[in-house]
């Protein structure tokens, strides 16, 4: 049986195994992990708490002690349960935060039955130094098509629309789980990690073919709390924009449609338009908590996109944009479900 301790050069290199063990806590998991990856802990997280503590406040080999029981214990049950079926031939990968003794517990079970287990050397975080190498190179083959156009326009639906004609599509706030703006929470979607975003868009650039063109939303640096790479946002920059100019009332229309959610949720629809209290007068607010309150919704949706959206948009695009300054332009007044299709038809010149 060959060595037990693989180094990772590229991530390419994961498809060699048959499957990817992930032995960190399921709190750690969470945050972040390898795609495809199977959580199978060594420790828990009560029980990691439990061992770090006795580490700080009794002594190293109190930790062990206490640290070595739960290892086995658990091993044990992913043995009797997850393993129980895996042919002889079965090659597994397994990994901790930095390739130390939680992995190496694993690997040496899994190898004393007769499994080519193998440790990544330096574990999750050299995945991850991997993941950030990558992504500042990555975006740089990619020949981006940027989709522009006001809030409201209807550039995310345009953008999936693109992608069911079959072309190439980075759906950024898909991966980011919000929509980019300031009313951009989506219900029961927490965004994810910085880290588990970082990891989902590495894996949304590799499917992508550099030999053709990819479809993209204009996007600022940060799509909610997440922060997007630098090299992207250099290539998006620097791409070819197609303009949607939506009329103003195809806008208010879709909008209503498209965030129908805050419709049924007023208070929290108000508590997200606090987050304007410092670019919008105290007046206005109040006559917008007032709007809510009536179910005033259209002149709502109106004043934010003539106060606050379209004059931000202005700003943005034209500072960072390259091609904004000459870009293709789509004009339209339906946004509408056809409409959207017919959109995503002319943006493809189909």
């Amino acid at each position: 049986m060959k060595s037990d301790l693989v180094s990772l050069q590229r991530l390419g290199d994961l498809a060699a195994f048959d499957e990817i063990i992930d032995v960190r806590s399921p709190a750690e998991f969470a945050e972040d992990h390898i795609p495809g990856s199977v959580n199978c802990p060594v420790l828990d997280d009560q029980q990691r708490i439990e061992v770090g503590t006795l580490y700080k406040q009794v002594s190293p080999f109190a930790a062990r002690k206490v640290g070595a029981a739960h290892v086995s214990e658990n091993i044990a049950g992913h043995l009797r349960s997850r393993f129980s079926d895996r042919p002889k031939h079965w090659r597994p990968l397994v990994l901790c935060w930095r390739g130390g003794q939680r992995s190496g517990s694993m690997t040496y079970v899994l190898r004393r039955v007769g499994w080519d287990a193998q440790q990544l050397e330096g574990g999750y975080k050299t995945y991850r130094r991997l993941v950030i190498e990558n992504l500042s190179e990555a975006p740089r083959s990619l020949r981006l098509k940027v989709i522009c156009g006001a809030t409201g326009s209807g550039k995310s639906r345009v953008l999936q629309a693109i992608g069911q004609l079959g072309e190439q599509v980075l759906d950024l706030e898909e991966l980011a789980c919000h929509k980019g703006s300031v009313l951009g929470v989506l219900p029961d979607c927490p965004q994810p990690s910085q880290k588990m975003f970082e990891s989902r868009l590495l894996t949304a650039l590799q499917d992508l073919c550099p030999d053709r063109p990819v479809y993209v939303e204009a996007e600022s640096r940060k799509i909610g709390s997440l922060q997007l790479p630098s090299a992207l946002i250099e290539r998006m920059r620097a791409g070819e924009c197609v303009h949607i100019e939506a009329s103003f009332d195809a806008r208010v229309d879709f909008l209503l449609r498209d965030y129908d959610y805050f419709l049924v949720a007023p208070d929290s629809l108000t508590a997200r338009l606090e987050a304007l209290r410092h670019l919008q007068s105290t007046e206005t607010l109040l006559r917008w908590r007032a709007y809510i309150h009536q179910g005033g919704w259209r002149p709502l949706v109106g004043e934010l996109l003539a106060l606050h959206y379209d004059p931000l948009y202005q700003r943005s695009q034209k500072q960072n944009y390259a091609g904004f300054s000459a870009p293709l332009r789509l004009d339209t007044d339906d946004l509408t479900p056809a409409g959207i299709d017919a959109l995503a038809r002319r943006v493809c010149g189909r």
